[in-house]
């Protein structure tokens, strides 16, 4: 049986040279339209690419009075002969022998109009703006990125492990969780002294949103030696800035019997097979995005393939800092949460060169963070990379109960409502390791958009869950 979409022949097709010229079916989105009473001119784009596809209309063709009304947004089916294109700036063009009109778009109300639109209004306009071109561009490599996380795992023996997103643990020990529960607010059960009563609610205990997999995904690792989680995490951090989300997607691989060197190899191979594999499949998207935010990105991503990674200490990455006598708009000293402007510093002015900073102080990381022997820092390490700054950032776990407990009495971590996490420490503890990867980070530095809400297609932020 045929089918419509069988019948079509998508444009990215047709610009990788996998169609000949010939009579074909192509259907999609008018992006603009000029011409007259003898014939019209439409750039179509069906969203398999970056690039549009000519069309040449003539006036012969029997609905022509309908195609004079056409404009942008308009969905359409057109028959007729692919072409090599007179044109400069195009390979092909079709000429069209029968045009099927899908969708008239008002051009009073259509959101999406010929001018330029700023990032901020498409960002109001969310649901019709994967059609303007920056942002189809952006959302092909996210989905890009995707598949090569997934497949860069999967060609290494890794399990993909789904952990769950309704949880009872704060794997940050940072309390910046959604709430979540059955209870009817007018009737909130309460106990003797006047608490909420979560014994009643649907799971019996106080239950959040995840922040993060890693907990689930460390147990998971225990039997399964390699695994990776991939999914979307949540916090509720009442901030507005252009590096924040409530939800936001993240890689999380857990990895048994693997210490802090490992996982700085694996993290600095995955992000190497990652910007190797946009490079050679993206090319026309990120063409887009550079045009858009005037940031061409791929000196970036080519110094990620071609220079290695500096491995340098906190302790040795703060001297340095001190040293530089720059002019930082936050101080630094040995203690210091180190701020993007620091990290920038350290990649791009200092090393010129992709870096990974290890050895934090304890204090300024969670509690799972193996501690060294000095006692004051921990197994953490963050990869920084020239133009964004941090991108990466995980540790060897700590894998001896004692010194485990010690670290959550110091913070103030109920060890018993943990009790599953701590007592993996007396079942056949090994070394491990692990990392965390924002998603939507990794494409900002890809693309150069420099606004997280514009990597993600529906951006969840304080006041906005519109869609």
């Amino acid at each position: 049986m045929t089918t419509l979409l069988s019948q079509l022949t998508q444009l990215a097709d047709i610009h990788a040279d996998k169609v000949s010229p010939a009579l074909i079916t192509v259907a999609g989105w008018v992006r603009t339209k000029r011409g007259s009473k003898k014939f019209s001119f439409i750039e179509l784009n069906d969203g398999t690419c970056a690039k549009s596809l000519q069309i040449v209309i003539d006036a012969s063709i029997e609905n022509y009075s309908e195609v004079e009304k056409l404009t942008t947004g308009c969905s359409l089916k057109i028959d007729g002969e692919l072409v090599l294109s007179p044109g400069k700036g195009q390979k092909y063009e079709m000429q069209a022998k029968k045009v099927h009109i899908y969708g008239f778009a008002d051009p009073e109300t259509f959101p999406l109009q010929k001018k330029e639109m700023s990032l901020e209004y498409l960002r109001e306009v969310a649901h019709v703006r994967p059609r303007t071109s920056t942002f189809s561009s952006v959302f092909r490599i996210r989905s890009r990125v995707s598949t090569a996380i997934h497949r860069f795992f999967e060609e290494r023996g890794f399990c993909y492990a789904h952990t769950p997103i309704l949880t009872t643990a704060d794997g940050e020990g940072a309390g910046e969780s959604f709430k979540v529960t059955n209870f009817d607010f007018d009737k909130l059960p309460r106990t003797k002294d006047g608490k909420t009563d979560f014994s009643q609610d649907f799971f019996a205990e106080p239950t959040m949103l995840c922040v993060t997999g890693q907990l689930e995904g460390e147990l998971m690792a225990m039997g399964l030696n390699k695994i990776y989680t991939f999914g979307p995490t949540f916090r509720a951090e009442n901030s507005n800035t252009s590096r924040h989300l409530a939800e936001f997607w993240m890689v999380e691989p857990e990895v048994a019997f693997a210490d802090l060197n490992d996982n700085m190899q694996l993290a600095q191979d995955m992000i190497r097979f990652v910007v190797a594999d946009v490079l050679k499949n993206c090319s026309d998207d990120i063409d887009v995005c550079v045009q858009k935010t005037q940031h061409d990105t791929r000196e970036y991503l080519h110094m990620a393939l071609e220079r290695p990674f500096v491995r340098v200490s906190y302790t040795e990455a703060v001297d340095i800092l001190i040293k530089c006598k720059k002019d930082f708009e936050n101080p630094v000293f040995w203690g210091c949460d180190l701020k993007s402007e620091h990290e920038r510093y350290l990649c791009e002015e200092h090393f010129k060169s992709p870096t990974i900073v290890f050895d934090y102080p304890a204090e300024l990381k969670a509690f799972y963070m193996y501690l060294n022997d000095d006692g004051k820092t921990v197994r953490a390490m963050d990869i920084l990379m020239p133009g964004i700054g941090e991108v990466v950032g995980g540790s060897q776990r700590e894998d001896r109960e004692s010194v485990l407990i010690e670290r959550m009495n110091h913070l103030g971590i109920d060890t018993q409502s943990m009790e599953w996490y701590v007592c993996l420490r007396r079942f056949g503890s090994v070394p491990h390791s692990g990392f965390g990867v924002g998603l939507e980070r990794l494409i900002m530095w890809i693309t150069g958009m420099s606004n997280i809400r514009d990597v993600i297609p529906f951006p969840r932020t304080p006041g906005n869950c519109k869609y």
